[in-house]
């Protein structure tokens, strides 16, 4: 079987790929979380636009299926970690060093719940129009902007509120709740309402609060696929 290994959509997601190691380098080494947050951004502009790339090409391939999740978990599964880990662990003495083993663990736990959702992505064949858990660039935008925010005002989310968060947010990336996609079907009201009146909201709250906006619009997501996953479960029963 003959591989191209450097076809367009490729080349995009290898982008993408490289903008998630400097975002864990800008995190990890230099500490620098507005960067890493900007390189999560650009990572999630690459991995949106490979896809778009390979269906207008004709180009897609088992290759870049199996390249696309390698990228993914170095951008949205290794750098939210390491966003975490940098905020917990900065104010800790150096003298810290059993403290920093164990969030170091709870961090990157992270990483590996989002390796199995996106290993459960490629073999779900349900999930074309819709997700089944927490889609790990949500995932991604919502600790990386945290990162943002505390570098912008200096405002520490402390240690073990975050350590608190994570664990929850692991559980939905492999949870059972049905999330929507912002995959349009044709641009009717009928289909697309919920798509709507989230992009609405968030636009509402970027107006408010900016960048600022982000984990509000993240766990907006959350909510509303949550309360829609249980309204049609309770339909059904």
């Amino acid at each position: 079987m003959k591989i191209r290994f450097f076809t367009i959509p490729n080349l995009l997601t290898l982008s993408n790929l490289l903008c998630g190691t400097f975002a864990a380098l800008s995190a990890l080494v230099y500490g620098n979380l507005e960067w890493a947050f900007w390189f999560v951004v650009l990572a999630a502009v690459f991995d949106f636009f490979d896809g778009f790339a390979a269906r207008l090409l004709h180009q897609s391939s088992p290759i870049g299926v199996q390249l696309d999740s390698l990228a993914d978990m170095i951008s949205f599964g290794f750098v939210p970690a390491a966003v975490v880990y940098t905020m917990t662990t900065r104010s800790m003495d150096e003298g810290d060093t059993l403290l920093r083993y164990a969030f170091a663990f709870i961090c990157f736990a992270m990483t590996a719940f989002s390796a199995l959702r996106l290993a459960k992505f490629n073999i779900d064949e349900t999930q074309h129009e819709e997700f089944c858990g927490l889609p790990t660039p949500a995932n991604a935008l919502f600790f990386t902007s945290l990162g943002l925010i505390s570098a912008h005002t200096g405002f520490d989310f402390g240690g073990p509120v975050l350590i608190c968060v994570v664990p929850a947010m692991a559980w939905l990336l492999i949870s059972p709740v049905r999330m929507f996609s912002l995959k349009f079907q044709g641009f009717g009201w009928r289909g697309n309402a919920i798509r709507y009146l989230f992009l609405a909201l968030c636009v509402v709250m970027i107006v408010v609060l900016r960048l600022y906006s982000i984990p509000a619009i993240v766990i907006l997501y959350i909510l509303i696929s949550a309360i829609r996953w249980g309204l049609r479960r309770n339909s059904n029963d």
